[in-house]
């Protein structure tokens, strides 16, 4: 089902790389990052659900930021992997835009959850006397509601931008993935509003987590000064340290691929950067958590522990 403006039923995407030797060797590299994601993030998802001491705030928003990587990850990866081993790796226009809306989705979202943990940390570090009241179980679910209605709010306003454009005879789409910038590649009308729109969405979903954690981290960074003790300053840079981590390889490789015009952003540098937040950073995100995180690894070894008696 294509838009009636358009004569384009279906896409093809380019791939990763056009070279005949490298396929193979990449479509069993990325297979095991898809399925360290896979195994890792629905590892933290199941050590969270089976572990009552990790029914905290904190954890909960670890819960969504997994099961958001997991998705986001399984919306790329499998189409990505079959341009290696296709000669023609087709994807419907419906498919196609289905796509572009939960790959919009689920990395709005993302970066949403990110905001509402760095509150979370500012919160337990700056007000640890009024912690459980402030995140209370009421006040954690209107956060992650007002994250996915974000998420859904700005897929949308991406997606109808897309919808409203032409698309000719030109159907192959230079990249992994149905991404904005290369289906505005081939448009056969003019993409200024369209570009527009893009930078408005994305200034905005981006710049209010960014405020919020800066502000968060600010003030966290305030309290940690006064804190007299040299083990409590270290405590409290370490509960945040993976978090920090987190944020640094998200936003950094997304502002990098959005906040530039097409023109500026050869596509396939373009690859790479999108490479980096689609592919790499769900695959890192559980096991910085993990490696990074002393009650994680005690529920693990209470998980394997548990297993082996049963």
């Amino acid at each position: 089902m294509a838009t009636k403006n358009s004569s384009v039923t279906e896409f093809i995407l380019a791939g990763l790389t056009d070279q005949p030797g490298l396929q193979i060797p990449l479509f069993f590299l990325f297979l095991c990052f898809y399925v360290i994601t896979v195994v890792g993030n629905l590892g933290l998802i199941t050590l969270i659900v089976l572990n009552s001491h990790l029914h905290t705030p904190m954890y909960f928003f670890l819960f969504n930021l997994s099961l958001i990587d997991f998705s986001y990850s399984t919306t790329i990866t499998p189409k990505m992997l079959m341009s290696f081993v296709s000669k023609k790796n087709v994807i419907l226009y419906a498919g196609c835009m289905a796509q572009l809306f939960f790959l919009c989705f689920f990395g709005i979202s993302e970066s949403f959850v990110l905001s509402a943990m760095a509150y979370d940390r500012y919160v337990a570090i700056c007000k640890p006397l009024v912690y459980t009241v402030t995140m209370s179980p009421q006040v954690c679910f209107l956060l992650l509601l007002g994250v996915y209605v974000m998420g859904f709010l700005g897929a949308m306003a991406h997606m109808g931008s897309i919808m409203s454009l032409t698309f000719c005879a030109d159907n192959l789409v230079n990249h992994f993935l149905c991404d904005i910038f290369p289906l505005l590649e081939l448009s056969c009308n003019s993409t200024y509003v369209n570009e527009l729109v893009v930078f408005i969405v994305v200034a905005i979903v981006i710049g209010m987590p960014i405020v919020t954690i800066f502000i968060s981290y600010t003030l966290i960074l305030s309290s940690i000064l006064h804190i007299s003790s040299t083990e409590g300053r270290y405590k409290a840079f370490h509960t945040c340290s993976s978090h920090i981590i987190v944020i640094s390889l998200f936003f950094g490789s997304g502002a990098f691929m959005y906040l530039k015009p097409p023109s500026i952003l050869p596509l396939n540098q373009g690859k790479v950067s999108s490479l980096f937040y689609t592919i790499v950073v769900p695959l890192l995100n559980p096991l910085i958590y993990s490696l990074r995180n002393k009650d994680v690894k005690i529920a693990l070894r209470k998980t394997l522990r548990r297993k082996t008696f049963s």
